[in-house]
């Protein structure tokens, strides 16, 4: 079998491996990107049909090129993020190799590097760059047996509302996805259950500013380890119909039912915490505290900005919060669906052991392994907040093509310089 020599091998053909690849050539570092389907893929066939970016334009794009045909207040679909990676990364002559899936990452005995294998061959590379993402696992809790009871889907393979048998839908997980595909369903005519987790709920505009802004000149986005050493903070806001506030009340209005955390399943019924309105209520307290820290901002600065005290009008909580439901019988409920909006897990299994921990997850600082020569990108939370969007992403692989830069300029003194076979004392 024949074997090709390479410097990097960059595995994943998404924004974080376009980003790689990007500042790898620009420090001349031979590579080649392996991309097991299509450029961006996961943009085009792992999302709802009308998924928009929870970003503007301006903000959620790479730095070096703007979206064509939208405005910078707009919201890309996910066929334009798509398109605009794939331009992307022609625009930048990416070594992209599409339909190279990488089935095993492993070091060499006695010299540096690593054997990678793939169904396309070997590769003899100095370094990998595993740029993946985090969204690869879907998570699905076993708290429904599988095949009992209605049809269970993660949010990943959930296209629009057609795809799902008559009949109501319970949507499990308040995030961005939980939230937008619950309006959806709901907009369709279904009855909806929505459950409720903690959240963050920042509001989508505030005082002429979307919120990236806002977390932008609050340094928010540059927060280093996530609140009380939580892995995940799931954040409630939606770029859905030009933008909007994620507001509970507001869905509980449209008719959705708003239930606690999914517990428990037995016998045709779910069971949910009593934690809604606490989870309501401290969403709320987040939404109340970036507005205090924005005015505040305002007035320190003495920016011209428009107040806006209606936005601190909340309203009521509605019945479904005040009085929760804490059971629900499945079947008599008409529940014939359930969406699982409970995010993903990473799959590292082709990288070296000691690559990751006993969970899975990769040992890294900064996405500089743990294994030596082995790096990350698109983690989140890998260096900062916002580490997993497009824009974080860019940065976070500046950082670890200087370590690769760095790394390969000691390997080139010792390669050039090698140390005497005797060394007189």
């Amino acid at each position: 079998m024949s074997v090709e020599e390479i410097e990097v091998v960059v595995v994943g053909g998404g924004q974080a491996g376009i980003a790689t690849s990007e500042h790898l050539r620009g420090r001349r570092v031979p590579h080649v990107v392996l991309e097991r389907h299509r450029v961006a893929e996961r943009w085009r066939s792992e999302r709802w049909d009308s998924l928009v970016t929870n970003g503007p334009v301006w903000h959620d794009r790479f730095p070096g090129m703007e979206f064509d045909g939208l405005g910078p207040e707009d919201f890309a679909t996910k066929e334009q993020v798509a398109d605009y990676l794939a331009a992307y990364a022609e625009r930048i002559d990416a070594p992209l190799r599409c339909g190279v899936e990488v089935t095993s990452v492993r070091r060499h005995d006695g010299r540096r590097g690593f054997r990678v294998e793939t169904s396309d061959g070997v590769y003899d590379a100095r370094y990998v760059v595993a740029a993946t993402g985090p969204f690869q696992r879907p998570v699905i809790p076993p708290i429904i047996p599988e095949g009992e009871g209605p049809v269970q889907i993660h949010s990943s393979a959930y296209r629009n509302p057609a795809q799902l048998p008559e009949g109501g839908v319970l949507v499990v997980g308040s995030g961005s996805s939980g939230v937008q595909i619950a309006d959806e369903l709901r907009a369709s005519g279904r009855p909806v259950y929505l459950s409720v987790g903690p959240h963050d709920r920042p509001p989508r505009r505030y005082r002429g500013h979307d919120f990236v802004w806002w977390l932008g000149v609050l340094g928010k986005w540059e927060a280093s380890t996530p609140p009380q050493g939580a892995e995940h903070v799931t954040i409630a806001v939606s770029g859905a119909h030009g933008g909007h506030t994620v507001d509970f009340r507001g869905l509980a209005e449209r008719g959705v039912t708003l239930v606690g955390r999914t517990e428990t399943y037995a016998g045709g019924t779910v069971c949910f915490a009593s934690d809604l309105r606490e989870n309501v209520v401290g969403g709320d307290a987040n939404y109340l505290a970036l507005l205090d820290e924005a005015d505040a901002y305002v007035t320190r600065n003495g920016l011209d900005l428009p107040e806006e005290p209606e936005a601190r009008a909340l309203g009521h909580l509605p019945d479904s919060v005040t009085a929760p439901v804490l059971e629900l019988d499945l079947a008599a409920a008409g529940v014939t669906s359930v969406v699982w909006a409970t995010g993903f897990t990473a799959d590292y299994g082709w990288l070296p052991a000691d690559a990751c921990d006993e969970h899975g997850r990769p040992r890294h600082q900064r996405g500089v392994s743990s294994e030596p020569g082995v790096y990350f990108v698109g983690l989140p939370w890998q260096s900062r907040r916002g580490s997993s969007f497009l824009w974080g992403a860019w940065h976070d692989a500046s950082y670890v093509a200087d370590q690769i830069s760095i790394q390969r300029g000691y390997m080139e003194h010792n390669d050039a310089h090698p140390r005497p076979s005797h060394v007189q004392r």
